[in-house]
């Protein structure tokens, strides 16, 4: 609700087939990660975005325009997407394990539930049923909820009332249950040339976002907050695994090619350092003096460092703050 998403008139459930970034041709997005792509560099680069989508019960395309020029991009997190209001892929809000005296086992859920209402409001996915839930707190109380929901063909109404659980310092909703069905898996799959080109061209892309948010981050119009170091590598490390091998490979690969960035930038230390040495020596024919070479690499170990203890604060900002 009052993100940009549905304020350009998606209401979810819709099927994304194209999507073009202002000023850029369309492409096909044959998954979810297509997607989330092409959100994210819009609003890196400060671009709208348009999709053409297909609605779940008919073929017919409609075009839609996210105007992500208007989004401050300044810290690239998962806020920055519940603004634009594409979180994650559509979840049918089923019911999945429900834990022995919870707050679900006392309304009489049961796994397999497919929830429809929550006092009378539409529940479309998982997700939202997730958020309802949460957000179901009001003074220090969750208030009972009336819950309409299909049962072996059957439509049902219980009265579920979430406990109160404190996390992070703030009141949130549980119910003791596994909300929601994992998303349904698309294969992706290329013959060797495409797939060769396909790696270069997602390496190209990434390499090059990533100088510009270092650029952005210079000037001042990227947060430094953006900056992850080797907690929050750990952290999302875990999380991808949990996700499949497939998400594991993906987060390694675009940590790579991060990590592959950063030491070519022409820093002293660095093999960017070392090329530029190099490139010196050829341009000039003679080498870098003796005095100047240590300055440089006090230098270039200077900002390593500073680097380094930035990213750690980020880090144990994210995960204690």
């Amino acid at each position: 609700a009052e993100s940009m998403a549905s304020q350009s008139g998606l209401v979810g459930g819709e099927r994304v087939v194209r999507a073009a970034l202002d000023g850029e041709a369309e492409t096909e997005v044959r998954s979810f990660e297509d997607l989330r792509w092409q959100l994210t560099r819009g609003a890196l680069e400060g671009r709208d975005v348009r999709l053409w989508v297909q609605a779940e019960k008919t073929s017919a395309e409609r075009e839609f325009l996210l105007r992500l020029s208007t989004l401050d991009s300044h810290e690239v997190d998962a806020r920055m997407f519940q603004k634009m209001g594409v979180i994650g892929p559509l979840t049918r809000p089923l019911m999945g394990d429900i834990m022995p005296d919870s707050a679900a086992a006392q309304a009489g859920l049961r796994a397999g539930d497919e929830v429809t209402q929550v006092d009378g409001k539409p529940i479309l996915d998982g997700q939202g049923l997730r958020v309802l839930i949460r957000q179901s707190v009001v003074n220090g109380k969750a208030p009972t909820q009336v819950w309409t929901l299909l049962r072996d063909g059957q439509r049902l109404q219980l009265n579920v009332t979430p406990r109160v659980v404190q996390e992070n310092g703030q009141a949130m909703g549980r119910i003791g249950a596994y909300v929601g069905a994992p998303p349904e898996q698309v294969l992706v799959r290329y013959g060797a040339l495409d797939g060769s080109w396909q790696a270069l061209v997602k390496t190209w892309d990434v390499s090059v976002l990533t100088l510009k948010m270092m650029g952005r981050m210079l000037i001042g119009e990227a947060s430094i907050k953006n900056i992850s170091g080797p907690l929050t590598i750990a952290d999302y490390a875990g999380k991808s695994a949990g996700m499949g091998l497939t998400q594991y490979l993906i987060f390694l690969a675009l940590i790579s090619v991060s990590l592959g960035v950063l030491n070519l930038l022409p820093v002293p230390v660095l093999d960017g350092g070392h090329l530029m040495y190099y490139l010196w020596e050829g341009v000039t024919g003679r080498p870098v003096s003796d005095a100047w070479m240590e300055r440089m690499q006090q230098g270039g170990i200077a900002i390593l460092m500073l680097m380094m203890a930035v990213a750690l604060f980020n880090d144990v900002s994210r995960l204690f703050g």
